[in-house]
């Protein structure tokens, strides 16, 4: 499923996040793709490593764990620390799927991408083309958000970033485990879950039919969940 979650960030986020990044030096895109990606791959990054980036995804974590929709969607076991692209002057990603583990760079710790996130930094109007679209059994699907916003979606899925004619693009994208590795019950549990919070607000806490429904919900999680 794709889930588009608003206003991750808030304005003075997002201009503390690009005052962070933009004065951080950057490097070619591929120091962080497998060897088909650095095929479709033309872009810059901040290094891994690098002090403006870790402090800017220090921000962006805080923000996520505090995100009631972010969290319901993605169930998140592991989030991959928060890393930065920019995209001008024609720089564009080709169709690709991202690595199913990604394995830290010197490390041992690995994560298993379920989900992939796109968080955007810059507001559409300053910029053209630039559209992360994302395909699934429905077609193609074109996403160009506020810059706060995020889109979240099955990191299985072919994606390509199409090229910035004009401006610059700025986001940040990472991967998350989640607690679920199966998209359709995760799925489930999501929609259970907006129901149940619908119903919160009709019918308070404590009705019968709430409790009810929580209690199916936790329990398709505890059947489910992988941690």
């Amino acid at each position: 499923m794709m889930i588009q979650v608003p206003e991750v960030l808030t304005r003075e986020q997002v201009a503390e996040v690009r005052r962070l990044i933009l004065a951080a030096d950057w490097v070619d895109g591929n120091v962080t793709s497998g060897a088909q990606a650095a095929l479709a791959k033309r872009n810059r990054q901040l290094p891994e490593d690098s002090p403006a980036g870790k402090r800017a995804g220090e921000i962006v974590l805080d923000a996520l764990g505090r995100n009631a929709l972010f969290m319901a969607a993605a169930l998140p076991a592991k989030v991959w620390p928060p890393l930065f692209n920019r995209y001008e002057g024609g720089e564009q990603f080709r169709m690709h799927v991202d690595n199913a583990v990604r394995l830290k760079r010197g490390g041992t710790e690995r994560l298993r991408s379920d989900l992939s996130a796109t968080l955007f930094l810059s507001d559409p109007e300053t910029y053209e083309g630039g559209e992360l679209t994302i395909e699934d059994s429905y077609g193609a699907h074109a996403v160009k958000l506020a810059a706060g916003d995020l889109i979240l979606y099955p990191a299985s899925s072919l994606h390509h970033v199409t090229p910035v004619t004009s401006g610059e693009r700025l986001a940040s994208f990472f991967w998350i485990q989640s607690m679920i590795r199966d998209d359709a019950q995760r799925r489930v549990l999501f929609d259970l879950d907006a129901a149940v919070q619908r119903l919160v607000a009709e019918l308070g806490q404590g009705h019968a039919a709430v409790v009810a429904l929580t209690g199916t919900y936790h329990n398709l999680l505890r059947m489910w969940v992988d941690v």
